[in-house]
């Protein structure tokens, strides 16, 4: 099954220059990339991204990193994307995650973790608008698609 799913590459990816490092790691397992871009959160968006933390102990310092530094969005596309990216990434706690998963090779903490996946189709669905509009997702085919 085809899904599009939302990748953030957060505040600590862009200072410590891996962005390039985790695009290569999505592109080369056979993810498309159909929408990207680079943007300095507002806290508006922010809340509206991690709603469903409203209220937790780490609320307010998640808000405050998220909005510290530039992140990169993306809409990443692919057979079942969703569980790819996440496994991709390895556990939310860096220090827990496994070698070989983005967080597991460059993480060390469970804020501060890199990146963010959408964990669900329905989160998918609700996030993705708040980065991007119908318009900025683009339909392509790229010509190794069906050898992935």
């Amino acid at each position: 099954m085809r899904q599009k799913t939302l990748v953030l590459l957060k505040p600590d990816a862009v200072n410590r220059r891996l962005v390039g490092e985790i695009i290569s790691r999505f592109e080369r397992k056979g993810l498309k990339i159909v929408a990207m871009k680079m943007l300095w959160l507002t806290r508006d968006r922010a809340e509206k991204h991690y709603e469903v933390h409203r209220g937790k102990p780490f609320y307010e310092s998640l808000i405050d990193y998220i909005t510290s530094a530039p992140i990169i969005a993306m809409v990443l596309e692919g057979e079942r994307a969703i569980e790819v990216v996440r496994r991709m990434m390895g556990k939310t706690n860096g220090v827990e995650a496994e070698p070989g998963t983005i967080r597991g090779d460059f993480a060390m903490s469970i804020q501060n973790n890199l990146v963010h996946g959408s964990d669900s189709e329905e989160s998918a669905a609700r996030e993705i608008p708040i980065f991007f509009s119908d318009e900025e997702i683009l339909e392509y085919r790229l010509v190794d698609e069906i050898w992935i």
